[in-house]
């Protein structure tokens, strides 16, 4: 994988500070992101969720990362890292993505405890709802979650910091990362626990003019849309998945996966889903 050198803070803002990182190795002009969501681990490693045992699937996806060694500048982990309650559960996701030596940028989800989460997973590997500058992108972890409930809901601080950071960003393109989706995904049940003002979140990236992608977890499924230009994606678990265009509860039997980006400098965005059969 392509490895990364960390330069010096740029800018800091609510507290959270905007980094740039230079390439030592790069194959294109692109920014490569993998994007691994929702693995909710235990601390036992015999956890299981819905019959998954969620850390063999998390290590089954981890292991096809490390084959196929494709050149990646950062990981982008969209929120339910854990299903526990646990710091245990947070120290095994730290040990289990220690083969990554490039930033992880890390969002809740619904499930996560902040405190533990922040706590446990430090810098330097670890960003949490950080900002980050790689070539002509900026890309942005926010936090969507409202302690105690699974619907989302980007708060008005939150919604400031991101008004900020690319009002004052020099980057020409953005990708923001995120755990709820700010669209429906065509499931009634899913779209009940969705987030409560994705249009909003969505009207401030489109009135930047910057904002290029936005990609979150949650819904355990593959997501592609579009608003006002900007590609809005979803990726499926690192465990199970849920049946897709649902109206009630269910699940499906696709496999763990994990997702691919390329950020190119024209602001085009490629993306290739990876399912790992194991």
């Amino acid at each position: 994988m392509t490895g990364c050198l960390r330069l010096p803070n740029l800018i800091s803002r609510h507290g959270r500070a905007v980094s740039e990182f230079k390439p030592i190795h790069k194959s294109s002009d692109a920014v490569r992101v993998l994007q691994v969501t929702d693995p909710h681990l235990f601390a036992q490693p015999d956890g299981s969720l819905r019959g998954t045992n969620t850390r063999l699937t998390l290590q089954a996806v981890l292991d096809h990362i490390t084959e196929a060694a494709w050149p990646a500048d950062l990981v982008a982990l969209t929120g339910d890292l854990i299903q526990d309650d646990t710091r245990g559960a947070y120290v095994r996701v730290r040990d289990m993505l220690a083969l990554f030596d490039i930033p992880v940028h890390c969002v809740p989800g619904n499930h996560d405890v902040r405190s533990l989460m922040q706590d446990v997973l430090r810098p330097a590997r670890f960003h949490y709802c950080e900002a980050a500058i790689f070539q002509d992108w900026l890309v942005v972890g926010l936090d969507s979650c409202i302690e105690g409930q699974a619907r989302g809901k980007v708060a008005k601080g939150e919604l400031a910091r991101l008004s900020a950071l690319l009002a004052a960003t020099k980057a020409r393109h953005v990708l923001v990362c995120l755990h709820h989706p700010p669209l429906p995904v065509g499931s009634r049940w899913l779209d009940s626990v969705g987030l409560n003002n994705g249009v909003e979140l969505l009207d401030l990236l489109a009135a930047s003019g910057k904002v290029r992608a936005a990609i979150f977890g949650h819904v355990h499924q593959a997501y592609s849309g579009e608003y006002a230009g900007m590609r809005i994606i979803g990726t499926p678990s690192t465990c199970r998945q849920f049946s897709v265009n649902s109206d009630d509860f269910s699940l499906d039997d696709n496999p763990p996966a994990y997702r691919r980006l390329e950020l190119h400098a024209d602001g085009t965005v490629d993306s290739k889903l990876i399912w790992v059969e194991y």
